[in-house]
């Protein structure tokens, strides 16, 4: 097994004031020339958004698009139609294909929005665009990981265009997570969302993150109380 560590200290940062982003790869202001991307994961970034504020109309293409809320709303309108909000809980994807417009706001006058906005490259290019969002809230059981994102159209999670496989838990202190690589040739960056973990010799802190590859398997122990997302995807 091969690895690669994403210390949560080390990600780009850039604080707009009522935006504020902690990117674990190359992006906006931000550019690490050792961390552009880890397979066809391109985006992870950890936005903090105030209330009142958000994103106006801008364009996407060829670009698969997941948003985790965190904490908070949302209120999506894209140039497809789609207007709505999604909330904690709540799990977002676009496939923008030939091209999107789409904007993002808090609409809370008084609450914060936190979420994971992560993107990846295609598996075919120039599709249709589509878009899609669910609650996972009542699916997720403890100690347990539930898949919110797969390539594999029919599943209960949510459709993307590319082979990947997106796992999220909550888990206690002192539990072994096995997991299993589903394609073959497909890698895993795990990002530990809240509370402390170890893989294979590494320690994982609250966002810290850690990319394995050229593996069938790996497991991970939980130190404390932690939620852990778990991002199969191909390595090319």
């Amino acid at each position: 097994m091969k690895k690669v560590f994403h210390p949560a200290g080390e990600r780009g940062s850039s604080d707009l004031g009522w935006l504020k982003s902690n990117f674990s790869f190359s992006f906006g202001p931000w550019y690490n020339p050792e961390k552009v991307h880890f397979g066809t994961l391109r985006v992870l970034n950890d936005d903090w958004i105030a209330p009142g504020m958000g994103f106006g109309m801008h364009p996407h293409d060829n670009m698969e698009i997941i948003t985790l809320m965190l904490s908070g709303t949302v209120e999506h309108k894209d140039s497809m139609g789609n207007a709505g909000q999604i909330k904690a809980g709540e799990v977002q994807v676009m496939s923008a294909g030939t091209g999107i417009m789409h904007s993002e706001y808090n609409p809370s006058k008084s609450e914060d929005t936190t979420l994971l906005q992560i993107w990846l490259f295609p598996k075919k290019m120039n599709i249709q665009p589509r878009y899609d969002q669910k609650s996972f809230t009542d699916a997720l059981k403890k100690n347990e990981l539930t898949t919110v994102v797969s390539g594999e159209m029919g599943s209960d999670a949510l459709y993307i265009n590319q082979d990947a496989t997106f796992s999220i838990g909550d888990f206690d202190a002192g539990k072994q997570i096995s997991y299993e690589i589903k394609k073959p040739g497909n890698g895993a960056f795990i990002f530990q969302i809240e509370g402390e973990s170890g893989l294979d010799g590494s320690d994982l802190n609250k966002r810290d993150a850690i990319g394995v590859y050229d593996t069938n398997s790996f497991t991970i122990e939980t130190k404390s109380p932690s939620r852990i997302l778990i991002m199969e995807i191909p390595m090319r």
